[in-house]
């Protein structure tokens, strides 16, 4: 097989590598939101075994005893709390090969750009970090603050995927023209601030979702908004500047990129998209009683925002960081070469 075609490998499977990741968050929110999250109370086996049981009459009759976490005896068995977490599991070590897979195939880029190579086995590291994290989560019997980290790294590791990718990618690449890209990439890089303050204000208030859920039920879940305090008004309030932010660079865009077609200006109305659908969510859980079926919708578009936005800074200033970066420190390759790579 050529280089070309290997390249080629690599960035397919980079790319359904990022949509795997992005689908297990999806799935860690539907964990999340349904309670799921000690579905399994010990670690890397559930109930101690590779296949969990489908019925309590599976399980030693002393097994609240025996698999007790922090000290104290677990809920009565759920199966499909057990399974949840279990296939939850079960797309993390998906995840996990299909990285190590992606690191493998990086090994064609040693003879052009073996910083890939490196940053792809610095994903290997970071989603091995991750799995350490979650083991973490599960014998602190869900710790609000390692689910909030969990999340931050998962986050990190898309970050770490998109920038790789895109690397390999600079052989077939076509930069966008734009004009007044200074202030485009001070918008931008502000809604990426504004949008990552967004997630983690989303976190606070996420935990003291989980606080009062404890405390008052399920039967109450009407009343869990009116209960969550000043992190739920500020988080509220938080999206007009995240709305706002993408208007105005939804606007810089239009008036400086001619071709509708130009995929920075498609992305962009993409993302404008997910902001809108993202408050749209967040409207809806407010005002009907956080319907569990929005929670992991609401988290998703939230990641996808991120990624979208690291994506277009990274496109928007292509030749910067991958073209005269590469030209600085590659030796023994005419610019030829390193753009044919």
């Amino acid at each position: 097989m050529s280089n070309k075609k290997k390249h080629k490998v690599f960035r397919r499977l980079g790319i359904v590598t990022i949509v795997a990741v992005y689908f297990l968050i999806a799935v860690g929110g539907i964990v999340r939101t349904t309670g799921s999250g000690m579905g399994c109370p010990d670690w890397p086996k559930c109930f101690g075994s590779w296949v969990p049981p489908t019925e309590v009459s599976q399980l030693p009759k002393n097994y609240k005893e025996k698999f007790k976490v922090q000290g104290k005896e677990i809920a009565d068995f759920d199966a499909f709390k057990t399974w949840t977490e279990y296939i939850n599991r079960l797309i993390g070590v998906l995840i996990g090969l299909f990285i190590f897979a992606t690191f493998i195939a990086s090994f064609s880029y040693r003879k052009s750009d073996r910083s890939i190579i490196v940053l792809s086995f610095a994903s290997v590291i970071l989603v091995g970090f991750q799995g350490w994290i979650g083991a973490k989560v599960v014998a602190s019997d869900l710790s609000v603050s390692l689910i909030t980290i969990h999340m931050v790294i998962a986050i990190a590791l898309v970050f770490l995927l998109i920038y790789t990718i895109i690397r390999g990618f600079k052989s077939v690449w076509k930069p966008a023209q734009m004009s007044n890209k200074k202030r485009i990439n001070q918008v931008l890089i502000l809604a990426l601030i504004l949008s990552f303050m967004q997630v983690v204000l989303g976190t606070q208030v996420r935990e003291a979702i989980d606080v009062i859920a404890k405390a008052m039920g399920e039967s109450q879940r009407g009343a869990w908004v009116g209960n969550l305090g000043s992190s739920f008004l500020i988080h509220r309030s938080f999206s007009w500047l995240v709305f706002l932010s993408h208007v105005y660079l939804v606007y810089l865009l239009y008036t400086q990129i001619q071709d509708r077609k130009n995929y920075i200006f498609r992305y962009t109305i993409f993302l404008f998209v997910l902001i809108v659908s993202e408050i749209a969510t967040g409207i809806g859980m407010a005002y009907f009683g956080i319907p569990a079926v929005l929670q992991p919708i609401h988290l998703l578009i939230g990641s996808l925002v991120l990624g979208i936005q690291f994506f277009l800074l990274l496109a928007i200033n292509y030749e910067k960081i991958f073209v005269k970066s590469e030209f600085r420190t590659s030796e023994g390759f005419s610019q030829e070469q390193l753009i044919s790579q």
